[in-house]
């Protein structure tokens, strides 16, 4: 299941473009709110399935185990609206034996623009307890391969995140 992991092969980032759908929209043309979670927990579905070789089924499968969500940092700072396309980021910045944060961001297609920012902190847990349950080593090799250890995410605020996201999208179009 997590053949071939090694800290300095794999991509700590994983990007990804999407189409901001009609039906997903409200009747101003921005995408709901409730709707960004869909297209990030579906964009990062794919990305970790593409450059990781990982499925959650397998994990269910093999460990009887899954992540819950326990809790939504989220900020909406520019409206994503009908047929625009965006790029979505995912990245995991923090883990522990139990616990997962993982952050997501959506910009323009040019990365020009910050349209939204969320941090999701996931618990691991038993599908047959439904109780949190620490990660096995596999799971924490894989962590440990996948996190981005520049995010010094203890000592960062939400807030200050944003900031810095800003800031390197800023650097990003003044290096084009």
């Amino acid at each position: 299941m997590f053949e071939k992991i090694s800290e300095h092969e794999l991509p700590k980032v994983t990007e990804s473009k999407a189409i901001i759908r009609f039906q997903d929209c409200d009747p101003l043309q921005h995408l709901n709110n409730s709707k960004y979670f869909d297209y990030y927990f579906n964009s990062r579905e794919d990305q970790v399935a593409k450059l990781y070789g990982f499925k959650f089924s397998e994990v269910f499968k093999n460990y009887k185990t899954s992540w819950v969500v326990y809790q939504h940092q989220i900020a909406y700072i520019r409206p994503a609206v009908v047929s625009e396309w965006v790029k979505i980021f995912t990245r995991v910045v923090y883990f522990d034996n139990d616990t997962l944060v993982t952050e997501y961001f959506m910009t323009d297609e040019d990365m020009s623009e910050l349209k939204n920012f969320m941090w999701t902190t996931s618990k691991y847990v038993s599908v047959e307890t439904g109780r949190r349950v620490p990660h096995q080593k596999d799971i924490m090799h894989y962590l440990a391969a996948t996190c981005e250890k520049n995010v010094n995410f203890k000592e960062t605020s939400f807030n200050e995140r944003i900031k810095v996201i800003k800031q390197e999208l800023l650097l990003k179009q003044a290096s084009l």
